[in-house]
This record gives C-alpha cells, structure tokens and sequence, in this order.
C-alpha cells in the first residue's frame, strides 16, 4: 500500500464516523475537514484545506477506496469509504485500524483504550489476537521496542508513516543523552571518568580537590615551558 498521509488521515476519519457518528454519516467535505483537523484523537494535528481533501479524495476514489454517496437532489455531495469492500475486515479489524490510521503507532494497550467507541475488546489478549491477524495480511506491522519502553508498538501499513524514523530518532537522542552525562575529563589514562575499560558504564569516581591540584601543577609546567623557550640557555641549564 502507498497511501498518502492526506488519503490515510481522510479514510481514517470515514472510517471512524460511521461508527462512532452513523447518523452524520456519510459525510459532507466541511465535515470531513472538520473530521480532519481536529485537535483531539489525532496524531499529528494537522490544517487541511479544502483542496487537500478534495485531492485526497479523488485518489481513493481512483483507487477504490472511497466514493460520493450523496444523490443529484443533494444539497452538498457527500462521501463514503469503501474500505469494506476494497479490504474485507472484521469489527475489530477495522477498529484497531482507524486508530492506527488516526493516531499512528501505539501499544495494545493504548489501542484497546482509543478503539472502545467502535469495538470494546475484552481484555489485550484481544487485542493482541487481532493484530496478529493484520500483520498476517501485511496490513499492520510491530515495530521495535523504543529504549526504556517496556511495550512494542504496532503502526499501519496501508501508506507512509515515519513511526520508524521516529523510533530511530527517539534511540538516537537518548544516547547522545547518555554520551552528554559522561564528564569529558579523564583520570589520566585516556578514559573519561564514569566508564570502565571495557565500555560498561560505573559509578563516576573524581574529586574536585584533585581537579584543582592537577589544574595547578599544569599550570606550573606551563610556565616553566615559557620560560625556557624565552631564555634556551637558562632552560638548557635547568
């Protein structure tokens, strides 16, 4: 699947206000701008125009995903998904898949909490049977553990989504955070003070009052140096 995020954002907000919302169903293009932009329940948050609706509908009209339901005597033209016929899913399927397409990536338990006005799933071995069923159809992947999380993530893989990127942003920030804790002096042996040879981290062992010794006795060297390249003689001698 190669579905924009607009496509994705606009068939996930059909999907979820037929069945949160039946009776404003289908739905007219200020609605499902309305539907679009919200700022709850929604990840990320963005402004779509009218522009980008229309153009997103349009290509899952294309790609039979969508299409106009309202009649000739309508007043405004109004759409409908046709994600049942294009993907034939189950209640739950759907459920998790509309969250997933609204929310991005999340853990069982964020999706059995977010998908209970559409499906109220039993507990998260539920849940977890469901996904293993949509990754069966290549229509959902696990993504990797993030570090420090002790819950794997699943995301949609109807079009684009960079809960990857993210995933390998968030592992990147958090070693440069680990890198930036170490101190960036040593203890005369070539490592930083806090890291054992072998790369492991350990408790960080220095002392300010030797700091400022060293600072000190460096200090004179420097100045003996000087001095000797002032007067070579003098150095020479000493």
């Amino acid at each position: 699947m190669d579905l924009s995020p607009s496509e994705i954002r606009v068939l996930g907000c059909l999907l979820e206000k037929q069945r949160t919302t039946p009776d404003a169903y289908p739905l007219s293009l200020n609605a499902l701008r309305l539907a679009c932009n919200q700022s709850t329940n929604r990840d990320p948050v963005v402004e779509y125009d009218d522009e980008t609706i229309r153009h997103a509908l349009h290509r899952l009209e294309r790609r039979g995903y969508a299409r106009l339901a309202s009649g000739a005597g309508s007043r405004a033209p109004k759409y409908r998904h046709l994600l049942g016929e294009a993907l034939p899913m189950r209640e739950d399927e759907q459920a998790l898949m509309c969250v997933l397409m609204l929310r991005g990536a999340q853990t069982p338990g964020e999706l059995k909490q977010r998908s209970e006005r559409m499906h109220a799933f039993g507990d998260l071995e539920a849940v977890h049977q469901t996904l293993e069923r949509l990754i069966a159809r290549e229509l959902v992947e696990r993504l990797e553990r993030r570090p420090g999380h002790k819950e794997e993530r699943y995301a949609q893989l109807l079009g684009e989504h960079d809960d990857r990127a993210s995933s390998q942003r968030e592992a990147d920030s958090d070693a440069a955070g680990r890198a930036a804790a170490v101190p960036a002096y040593g203890d005369g042996t070539g490592q930083a003070a806090g890291v054992e040879q072998d790369g492991a981290a350990a408790p960080e062992r220095y002392d300010l009052g030797a700091l400022l010794e060293r600072v000190a006795r460096l200090e004179q060297e420097v100045a003996r140096l000087r001095q000797a390249l002032d007067d070579p003689v003098a150095g020479g001698s000493r």
